[in-house]
């Protein structure tokens, strides 16, 4: 298992160039509705972490890794919010809401009972994170209120996905 590790980390230092991009998807599925349900991608966000920490990737990489996860997961957020507003009434027609409509309940009951709260910590559970921004746009909830809440937690999320476990790896291998 060292040794698999060992060359993954030496993959990331002789490419690092790829790892923005690839984050910047992960992230973004993991917070695109629908997708985040069959992309275990916070997993392999963390795991990519801590072997970026454990590589010798520079701080500027690790703030355009930071960065790339931020995005991806604000975009995929707001692409979810907009299926909701064009959907609207018939978003349980479609799947997984159609076959899963305990998902939906969920989210609605989430939602009304958090608002615009309820987006923001959306990013951070994974159950409610594929349904919270749709039920938020298929509610009409305001564009500013959505993109702020949406915004400022994408950025936290991927701290705490990415940042602490960089941090830690670095301090385990010191």
């Amino acid at each position: 298992m060292e040794h698999f590790v060992q060359s993954i980390i030496a993959f990331i230092e002789q490419n690092q160039g790829w790892i923005a991009p690839i984050t910047f998807l992960l992230a973004l599925g993991e917070s695109l509705a629908f997708i985040s349900l069959i992309l275990p991608s916070t997993v392999i966000l963390v795991f990519i972490a801590g072997l970026i920490g454990g590589s010798g990737v520079s701080t500027a990489t690790i703030v355009t890794v930071w960065l790339a996860a931020g995005v991806g997961g604000a975009i995929g957020y707001s692409i979810s919010y907009w299926l909701g507003a064009y959907f609207k009434d018939d978003i349980d027609k479609i799947w997984p809401f159609r076959t899963r409509p305990e998902m939906l309940t969920r989210g609605r009951e989430f939602f009304e009972k958090w608002g615009t709260w309820g987006v923001f910590f959306g990013h951070f559970f994974g159950p409610v994170r594929a349904v919270i921004p749709v039920v938020a746009g298929s509610f009409a909830m305001k564009q500013f209120s959505f993109q702020v809440a949406n915004i400022s937690s994408a950025f936290i999320w991927a701290a705490g996905v990415l940042v602490l476990p960089i941090i830690m790896a670095r301090i385990a291998i010191s």
